[in-house]
């Protein structure tokens, strides 16, 4: 089954973001556009590729009006700890989610239940807080935040050019497309 067009349950989670402890909760995702970037969990090996990538290109989401939120079924003291012990991990600014009762990796459908883990999935949410595109990648594989960022971008348009589409491989300022009778077979 699909999740786009899925609502965000309500939540309340900690986090860990700027050696503070904090809540997040759904209210905070509403009227922005966020995404929630799912990784099996800290002290590992791959994680801390996508997370210093996604650090890199934290400035640019926050232009566009976009939250980061990283998520594993880790505490938020697990996540102080990661963060005091690792250099990559220390330059991270947005939240670092603690889902330690699975409640967020439940609603999203990326728990592994066996293993108490997370899959590695990444959504993105709109501002009234229903996913507009979402991808799980098996564990032993690292995401790419441009690609990430492109996409963002690209929902952003389309929501607000309604008449408009993106095609493959679409930028911010490129040519985009009007579905019509015209374009049928011809692209």
């Amino acid at each position: 089954m699909s999740l786009i067009n899925k609502e965000v349950a309500d939540f309340t989670v900690k986090a860990y973001q700027n050696d503070n402890f904090h809540d997040v909760s759904k209210k905070d995702i509403l009227g922005k556009w966020s995404v929630f970037f799912f990784y099996p969990a800290d002290f590992t090996f791959v994680c801390p590729t996508e997370l210093a990538d996604l650090a890199d290109k934290y400035e640019e989401f926050k232009k566009i009006g976009c939250e980061i939120f990283s998520v594993s079924c880790d505490s938020h003291f697990v996540h102080k700890a990661w963060h005091d012990a690792s250099d990559t991990i220390k330059k991270l600014q947005y939240p670092m989610l603690a889902d330690p009762n699975h409640q967020l990796s439940r609603d999203f459908q990326v728990l592994i239940e066996n293993d108490g883990m997370s899959e590695r999935g990444t959504f993105i949410v709109n501002p009234e807080g229903k996913i507009v595109a979402y991808e799980v990648v098996a564990g032993n594989i690292g995401r790419n935040a441009d690609e990430l960022l492109r996409r963002v971008e690209a929902l952003q348009f389309v929501a607000e050019h309604g008449d408009q589409v993106c095609p493959a491989k679409w930028q911010p300022g490129a040519k985009t497309l009007k579905p019509g009778l015209d374009l049928v077979g011809k692209l």
